[in-house]
């Protein structure tokens, strides 16, 4: 690296790591302001731990943000540049623009990777254990303190409630089984069920019907297309499955297209980071590292957060469809951006031709 390299890498990532901590600090402060959380994780595992929760917390509200902060950043580091007149003489001495992009963009590769693969997996691990989501409580359809599992396995359909669980969900206690189709008004009592491979196991299992008196049946076997890896998506949320726990799932097998789709479409997003900051970094170069007669950017510099904003919302509405299976999670976590990508290379090259 030439010292022109080391001047723009260090103005550039310098800026876009005040931002950061700007964007922490506002975050961290919000957080904060969850006087019930923090309270309840400081009498159960001390004021430390509970401090602890919030800076995670905040970590993870960072790396979600991340896009438009490296815009902010990398916009104010390039204005700074061209304040002092270095980034005219840098352009001037016959140096392209895509020689200065190099280094902040190989040391952003590098830099993403380390956040999507550590600092996102350690925040992960410490939200998880000081802050877990009681079961039942991942989606707001279900009453607390319950778990609902629906079940296919070729012709059998039915539907499982259970009161509690061990970690995992191989195996459930406080089981009642619904069964759907021609058995209307049929339930299955049991105090457990495991998880075996293409079944559950009911040890004593309790059959109730409207028309019958109540029968017990010992190790009864449902019929079941879930895997374990499946049960630990389905009974946790993606957001709090760290990027090696994702893959070795998704290695392992699952047979819910939904559950596949939204696992999948975490673990290609933290993968796909180093793309969609590469697009904002290109985008703030594009906006704002053009030759300029007047020292006012204030109209570059809209136009270039409006548009990170635009990234921002449309690669969350590409996570939303992703995980949904609207769309392929492939498409739609590298989609955006490439599309960010490609916006800040063509205006670059729009600008770099000389006719603005």
């Amino acid at each position: 690296m030439t010292r022109i390299d080391w001047l723009v890498l260090k103005r550039v990532m310098s800026r876009i790591a005040v931002t950061l901590i700007v964007f922490y600090g506002i975050i961290a402060l919000v957080e904060s302001l969850d006087t019930w959380r923090f309270n309840f994780i400081a009498q159960n595992s001390g004021v430390g731990m509970a401090i602890l929760s919030v800076v995670a917390s905040g970590m993870r509200w960072t790396i979600k943000t991340l896009p438009v902060t490296v815009l902010m950043g990398a916009i104010l580091g390039l204005i700074d540049l061209k304040a002092k007149h270095e980034l005219t003489i840098i352009k001037a001495s016959g140096i392209s623009i895509w020689r200065v992009v190099r280094a902040p963009t190989v040391a952003l590769l590098i830099a993403s990777f380390g956040i999507a693969l550590g600092v996102e997996t350690a925040s992960t691990l410490v939200v998880r254990e000081l802050v877990p989501t009681p079961p039942g409580e991942a989606a707001l359809l279900t009453p607390p303190g319950e778990i609902w599992l629906e079940q296919r396995s070729g012709d059998q359909h039915y539907v499982m409630m259970a009161t509690g669980m061990q970690t995992g969900g191989a195996v459930l206690g406080g089981v009642t089984v619904f069964q759907i189709g021609g058995t209307t008004g049929r339930r299955i009592e049991a105090e457990q069920a495991i998880l075996k491979p293409g079944h559950w196991v009911l040890p004593v299992a309790i059959f109730r019907s409207p028309d019958a008196p109540a029968r017990m049946v010992e190790n009864y076997e449902l019929s079941t297309s879930s895997t374990a890896a499946e049960l630990d998506l389905r009974l946790s949320s993606t957001e709090d499955m760290t990027f090696f726990e994702l893959a070795a799932l998704l290695k392992a097998g699952v047979s819910d297209n939904a559950i596949k789709s939204a696992a999948t479409m975490r673990l290609i997003k933290l993968l796909a980071m180093p793309l969609v900051l590469t697009g904002s970094l290109f985008i703030a170069f594009a906006f704002t590292a053009g030759y300029r007669r007047s020292d006012k950017y204030g109209r570059a510099v809209l136009y270039g957060i409006v548009l990170g904003f635009v990234v921002f919302v449309i690669t969350e509405m590409a996570d939303r469809a992703g995980s949904a299976g609207v769309l392929d999670p492939t498409f739609a976590a590298i989609g955006p951006a490439f599309v960010a990508i490609v916006i800040g290379v063509t205006v670059l090259l729009y600008k770099e031709d000389g006719r603005t």
